[in-house]
C-alpha cells in the first residue's frame, strides 16, 4: 500500500491520502487502512490518539489519527506521531485555527459564486447511516455547521449535457460528511456521491464523490506555521480536462 507523504518531521505526518482508503477499522471488515500504515511505519506511535470501540464491543486503535478525511474523500491528512504532538494539533481542529481547503464537482451551477452555509447537521436514522440538514426545533442550534464555498468554474459535462460546477469549499466546522451534506442542502449534491446523491449517474468519469482535500494549513509543535497540498489525483485532472 502506498500512501504519498507530503512533510515528515520528528512530531508530524502529513499524507495525501488516496481515494478508497480507509482511516481506521471499522470493527466489520479487514481491510487496509491509515491507521494500519501508520501502525506499520512508526510503531512508537500505537497509543498515540483516541481508541474507538466499533458498535460490535471491539476497541480499535487508531495512531496518530488527529482528524479524519470519508474513504472516498482522497487528500491532506495530518498524523502525529507523539502524544504531546497529537494533543497541540488537536487542539487546532477543535478551536478551527486549522485551515481546511477543498475541491469539489457538483451536479448543477449555483446561482451566485460565492456563499456561506450555516446549518446543522444531524444523524439521519437509514442503512448505511448518513446525515442531513436539522429542521426547525431539531438539534442543537449551538452546533451549527459552516462552510464557505466559491465557484472556480462553470460547465457541461459533453457526454450528459448536464450542468456541473468546479467549487473551493472551506469548512469552518468539522462535522460527519459535512461537505457532502451540505452542497445536498444546497442543492447541487457532490458527483458520484452514493448517499447524498443516490440513483443520480456518476459524470465526468468518477467512481468515488468528487471531493478532494486540496490543502491544510496549521501550526506544528515548532512553532511554524505551514500550508500542505495534496496535488489533484488523476480523476480529477482527467475530468477537468474533459470540460476543457
Amino acid at each position: 500500500m502506498e500512501v504519498p507523504i507530503l512533510y515528515e518531521d520528528t512530531d508530524v505526518l502529513v499524507i495525501d491520502k488516496p481515494a478508497g482508503l480507509i482511516m481506521h477499522s471499522d470493527g466489520r471488515t479487514k481491510e487496509p487502512s491509515v491507521a494500519e500504515w501508520m501502525l506499520r511505519r512508526h510503531p512508537s506511535a500505537a497509543d498515540v490518539g483516541e481508541p474507538w470501540t466499533s458498535p460490535q464491543g471491539e476497541v480499535i486503535l487508531r495512531p496518530g489519527i488527529v482528524h479524519r478525511l470519508d474513504r472516498g474523500t482522497s487528500g491532506v491528512v495530518a498524523l502525529a506521531k507523539t502524544p504531546d504532538a497529537y494533543a497541540f494539533l488537536k487542539r487546532q481542529f477543535q478551536e478551527r485555527e486549522a485551515e481546511k481547503t477543498y475541491r469539489a464537482l457538483v451536479y448543477g451551477q449555483p446561482k451566485g459564486n460565492q456563499g456561506i452555509i450555516e446549518a446543522e447537521i444531524v444523524r439521519i436514522r437509514s442503512t448505511p447511516p448518513r446525515w442531513g440538514v436539522a429542521r426547525e426545533g431539531e438539534g442543537k442550534k449551538q452546533r451549527a455547521a459552516i462552510t464557505e464555498w466559491q465557484v472556480l468554474r462553470r460547465a457541461v459535462d459533453p457526454e450528459s449535457g448536464e450542468k456541473v460546477a468546479y467549487l473551493e469549499a472551506r469548512p469552518r466546522t468539522g462535522r460527519t460528511h459535512q461537505i457532502r451534506v451540505h452542497f445536498k442542502y444546497l442543492n447541487h449534491p457532490v458527483i458520484c456521491d452514493p448517499l447524498y446523491a443516490k440513483n443520480r449517474p456518476c459524470l465526468l468519469g468518477f467512481a468515488r464523490p468528487a471531493l478532494h482535500a486540496f490543502s491544510l494549513a496549521l501550526t506544528l509543535p515548532s512553532g511554524e506555521r505551514r500550508v500542505f497540498e495534496a496535488p489533484l489525483p488523476a480523476d480529477f485532472t482527467d475530468a477537468l480536462a474533459r470540460l476543457s
